[in-house]
Order: C-alpha cells, then structure tokens, then sequence
C-alpha cells in the first residue's frame, strides 16, 4: 500500500510534467505568434503563414504542438484544415500573463519584452 506522501508526490511530478510541456509548447514564439494570429479568427495554414511572414511548412511544424495539447481547434473544410484558438483555454492564460505584467512586474510587462 502506498503512503499518503508517495500519492502527493505522484501528484506533484505529473503536474511538473504537464507544466514543462504546457509551457514548452507556449514557450516558442512562432506558436505564440500563431496564436495571436488565430485571435482574429480561424484561418488556413496559408493565412497564417502570409500574416506572420514564414514558410507555409515552418507554420505547419509548429501547428501540430498546439493542436496536440488542444491550445487549437482544427477543422476539416472540403480540402483544407482551417485552424482556431481554444478560447477556453488560452483567453484565462492571457488574462493571468496581463494581470501578472500589470500588477506585478515593476515596469508594467516591459521586462517580459526583449531587449533591443
């Protein structure tokens, strides 16, 4: 039988573990900007590519992380995929990013923002 503190343990290091690849995924900036892009509206792979300036097959790539962890929808129209953000998920995220930028980081969420 299994302690009450291998259980917490347990717990703690499969939440480390969805943790490090929640925040992997948004960690990369082609996905973030992806998704930014899909805050205007779903869009096909081309669209997203032509709004972010990069390779159709680099937009691709980086779409299949954030399908996989459901940060994106994705849809079959006829012969083309179109894409869209899970609002459920990623709008309360981009909420906690500005509270944080605003509340706590002393120059308002430039620190977040790189350096020349």
């Amino acid at each position: 039988m299994k302690k009450t503190s291998d259980k917490v343990f347990n717990m703690k290091k499969g939440l480390s573990e969805t943790c490090n690849r929640f925040f992997t995924v948004l960690g990369n900036p082609t996905r973030l900007a992806t998704l930014e892009t899909l805050l205007d509206g779903p869009k096909n792979v081309t669209q997203i590519a032509e709004t972010l300036g990069q390779e159709q097959s680099m937009i691709s790539h980086n779409l299949r992380p954030l399908v996989e962890c459901r940060f994106v929808y994705v849809e079959r129209r006829g012969k083309e995929r179109v894409y869209s953000v899970n609002h459920g998920t990623v709008d309360p995220l981009l909420k906690v990013v500005e509270n944080h930028a605003v509340n706590y980081c002393p120059s308002g969420g430039r620190c977040l923002a790189r350096e020349g």
